[in-house]
């Protein structure tokens, strides 16, 4: 439990210590309190105590209420990064620092460089810059802090979430007559090898090639792990949002089945962020098909603008999104392993949407980092050695038709079978 020394409290100071000390923590601007208290101590001010509490010299963005450009000046400390240099003991401002990340404070400028699909590029963020994408910053310091200091923090469990995004829940079946005689004429004009697959399955009851979810089941019966499930629900197609058609009874089916056994969270469609209507539409679709509130949500190709993304779930009754992460990148977007509150910079208030951050995608192996299964799964490891070193959540995302049974993504489905056997063993 731990006391913290200000001149200022502000919203933003409450939010980023309750996020890192824990709920228990007090902040006080007494001074005789703090002086006479026998918990572990900060003080946060300008000014240092002849005591043993721990001196961090405020940078001053805590004591803002506005959002504006931040000069960001790198330098090191015990062998990790920091800004927000100052005189305290602790070389830097760790809660402006740590505010800075979590919130995505450079996010919400209206200048920066874009993706294919309009999103926030990673290249743009200070983590990518200064060369501490791939860490979870926060944590790390935190862990310093321990060390150095002899503080102690609440303790933590280190958990293996899978999380699986379902955009095409099949390749063949359950999809309009008109996709699926376009799709046969398509692959026969082009020779393509899938021809004879498509026949089979559409005709002579083969499987279809991404109905994997009995493969995936006995994987996390036999490592003991409790995965979720987001599936895409669009109401309307686009070039985006390409799942099967909804009333169709094999699709309808596969939810139902996985809501019986696991966490189901919606995926919001791409076209739902600019036509914020659908997604209202498509939240209830899901909540009829399994009979249950759904609460949980990660957006379809991570689509995520600051404020208006979060400020639309929230309307819509969601209380836990896993978009926190890059579509262009694996990494740690915030620079932190564990669920958080979103601080809606723009209203300066804490809100009850809680993010629960993920680090790997395949897509972006596949797709942006342009890896060989092999090295997508060194990458896999790695991101799994940083986040127990810390005790975070490691979140991972993982797609269905990139697990097929087809020869193309053979040696990911194999990889990643491994991947749950090596850190299991």
């Amino acid at each position: 439990m731990f006391l913290v020394f200000t001149q200022h409290i502000t919203p933003r100071l409450e939010y980023i210590v309750k996020t890192l000390l824990g709920d228990d923590a007090i902040i006080t601007r007494d001074i005789y309190k703090f002086s006479n208290s026998s918990l572990q101590k900060i003080n946060y001010s300008s000014t240092m105590f002849e005591d043993e509490s721990l001196w961090i010299e405020p940078f001053g963005l805590l004591e803002e209420n506005n959002i504006q450009t931040q000069q960001i000046q790198c330098s090191n400390w015990n062998g990790l990064p920091i800004f927000f240099k100052t005189n305290g003991i602790l070389p830097f401002d760790i809660f402006s620092a740590s505010f800075f990340l979590l919130t995505r404070y450079e996010e919400y400028s209206e200048v920066y460089k874009k993706d294919n699909y309009g999103n926030y590029h990673h290249t743009n963020s200070i983590a990518f810059k200064e060369n501490f994408l791939q860490l979870p910053l926060i944590n790390l310091w935190l862990n310093k802090l321990e060390v150095h200091y002899n503080l102690k923090f609440s303790e933590s469990i280190f958990k293996v979430i899978p999380t699986y995004d379902i955009d095409i829940a099949l390749a063949y079946k359950n999809h309009s007559l008109y996709k699926k005689m376009g799709g046969l004429l398509k692959d026969l004009f082009f020779l393509k090898p899938t021809f004879k697959e498509r026949i089979k399955v559409l005709f002579l009851s083969k499987k279809d090639p991404y109905d994997v979810y009995t493969w995936l089941n006995n994987l996390h019966i036999k490592h003991q792990l409790q995965p979720i499930y987001f599936f895409l629900t669009a109401i309307k197609k686009s070039i985006y949002d390409k799942n099967p058609v909804l009333t169709k009874s094999a699709f309808k089916k596969i939810i139902h089945q996985h809501s019986l056994k696991y966490q189901i969270g919606i995926h919001p469609s791409f076209i739902s962020n600019t036509e914020t209507h659908f997604l209202k539409k498509e939240i209830s679709f899901l909540q009829k098909l399994i009979k249950k509130e759904v609460n949980i949500s990660r957006q379809h190709y991570v689509q995520l603008k600051f404020p208006t993304t979060y400020l639309a779930l929230i309307k819509n009754g969601i209380t836990g999104d896993f978009s926190m992460g890059y579509g262009t990148s694996n990494g740690f977007r915030a620079s932190y392993t564990k669920p958080f509150y979103w601080y809606n910079l723009a209203a300066e208030e804490q809100t009850n949407l809680l993010l629960y951050p993920f680090c790997y995608m395949d897509a972006n192996c596949i797709f942006e980092q342009k890896l060989s299964p092999k090295k997508a799964f060194e990458e896999m490891k790695q991101y799994y050695k940083i986040v127990k070193k810390v005790n975070g959540h490691l979140i991972y995302i993982m797609h269905n038709h990139f697990l097929a049974d087809q020869p193309e993504w053979l040696n990911w489905k194999l990889i990643y079978e491994n991947f749950l056997c090596q850190i299991n063993e």
